[in-house]
This record gives structure tokens, sequence and C-alpha cells, in this order.
């Protein structure tokens, strides 16, 4: 008998120790509840007091915003992204993504995400289309060093392909000449040339040389002089003038001749007699007039 109500009582006090643990617990949760409620209106209060102008409605591309956080999504077609302002984030509402973002659509948000550090502009997170300085851009990726066969270009800040020079055909030889003339000399020099197609790169193959020369033969033959060839043409001025002078007084005489003869025909009528008319038969036998 003695055990049975020793076990009754253990059993009571325990029963009254879970009673008051939930007890405890219950006044816990109500104490923690109650202090999560104070916080969040002291930050609502908060809020107010640094964002006045509560009541207003989103603004720009916002379909949803906060006070606070400024815009929480986008309107349809515009890309969601967040401005750090000194110590704070703000979201915004873009057309397109600024610089050092990439744009990412989703079903329910568009959203700019922000690209590599070594990549001032991105298409994807792993697909560069501009390096920052100090980098070379190569199939999509930034680089500090272009690898083998190919150069960095610190124009465009790209790496591409080495070009070598390329030069045209070599024109046909020049006639042989010496100082500058085809005639007076046996020996001189005939040259040959061509023109650069194509200029090299920085690491590309430098252009050969773009004329070359040869001794030649020719023979020999006399330069006319200068002198002897006005000589020449001043005899044929000469011989050419005398001619036409020479015509000139050929003419000038059969001009004088023809005056001439025309002077004694008209002499030689002058100095022949006239002859006499012989008188009109019809005349002569013309009835006269007896009325006066």
């Amino acid at each position: 008998m003695k055990g049975k109500k020793d076990e009754k009582e253990k059993s009571n006090s325990q029963r009254v120790t879970m009673q008051l643990r939930l007890i405890s617990w219950f006044f816990i949760t109500l104490n923690f509840m109650e202090y999560i409620g104070s916080q969040h209106a002291s930050r609502v209060r908060r809020q107010g007091r640094m964002h006045p102008n509560v009541s207003q409605g989103c603004q720009g591309g916002c379909a949803t915003c906060s006070d606070y956080n400024g815009c929480l999504s986008c309107k349809p077609r515009l890309f969601f992204v967040l401005e750090r302002i000194g110590m704070k984030q703000i979201g915004v509402c873009l057309s397109s993504c600024p610089s050092g973002y990439y744009g990412t659509r989703y079903p329910d948000i568009n959203k700019c995400a922000k690209c590599k550090a070594d990549c001032d502009t991105c298409f994807t997170r792993n697909f560069c289309t501009k390096c920052k300085s100090g980098f070379y851009l190569y199939s999509g990726k930034c680089l500090e060093k272009c690898p083998d066969g190919l150069e960095a270009n610190n124009h465009t800040m790209e790496c591409t392909s080495i070009v070598h020079c390329e030069a045209s055909e070599w024109s046909p030889w020049s006639p042989c000449t010496k100082k500058g003339k085809t005639c007076g000399f046996k020996r001189g020099n005939e040259v040959r040339v061509r023109e650069i197609v194509q200029h090299p790169s920085a690491k590309g193959n430098p252009c050969p040389a773009t004329s070359e020369s040869r001794k030649c033969i020719v023979q020999r033959k006399r330069c006319q002089k200068e002198g002897k060839g006005k000589k020449n043409r001043e005899e044929k001025r000469k011989k050419s003038n005398k001619d036409e002078s020479k015509e000139t007084r050929q003419e000038s005489k059969g001009r004088a001749a023809r005056r001439q003869n025309r002077e004694q025909r008209e002499n030689n009528n002058k100095t022949q007699p006239k002859k006499r008319k012989a008188p009109n038969k019809e005349q002569d036998l013309a009835p006269v007039d007896t009325a006066h």
C-alpha cells in the first residue's frame, strides 16, 4: 500500500511540474510576440518620420514600391536594379541595364545582374563585350595577356590576329639609263619597283624592299648636243623664211609684169587713131520733114 501511495504522489508532482513549464512557455511566447510587435511599430514610426510622403503612389516605372526601399517590382519590359546611395540601397526600374550590368528576364520580374569585376559591359556574366582598363578582350573574356599567336591592340583593347606585310608583284625593268640619260654611255642601270599591299601589325613580319636596280649594257650612241640642235633648227627656220621670201618675190614680179602689160596695152590704145564710123544708110534715106 505504501509503494502505491508513493508512486501516485510522484506522478502528481510530475504533472504539476509539466503544467508549470507550459504556463511559463506561454508567458515567454506572449512576451516575445509583444516585443516583435513593438519593434515593428517603432520601425514604421521611424520610416514615417524619415519619409513624410508615405501616402504618395509609386513613381517612374515601378509597379509596387516602398517609401523606404523604392521600387519593389517593375512594370512590364522594365528591368529592376538596386542602386546604392551611401549605406542604403534603393530599387529602380530602367528600360535598359546600366554599364557594368546585364539583363535577365524571368516570368515574374526582369533583373539587372552585375558583370564580373574585370568586365565593363557584358552580354551575360560569362560573356564580356568590353573590358576595364588593363585587360584585353578575347572571345568574351578579359585577359591581362593575349594568348600565343595573337597580339594586344592598345587602341581597341582586344586580342587580334598578327598581320604580316604583303607586297605586290615586281614591275617590268625600266630602260637602261645613266645619270638620267639614255644615250652617251655603254653601261648603266635599270630599275624595277613594287607597292605595299598590306602593312604589318606590331608583331607582323616587316615589309621587304620596294625597289631593285641592276647593271645593264646597251649599244652606245651619241647624244644630240643641245647647241647643235638649236643650230639645225635655226637653219631650218632661215631656209623656210628664204623660201617664203623667194615665193613672195616671184609673185611680186608676176604682178609687176601683168601691170606693165596692162599699162602698155592702154598706151597703145591711146596712140592709135580712132576709126570713123560708117554712116547709117537708113538715116540718110529717111524722109525730110518740110513742115518748118
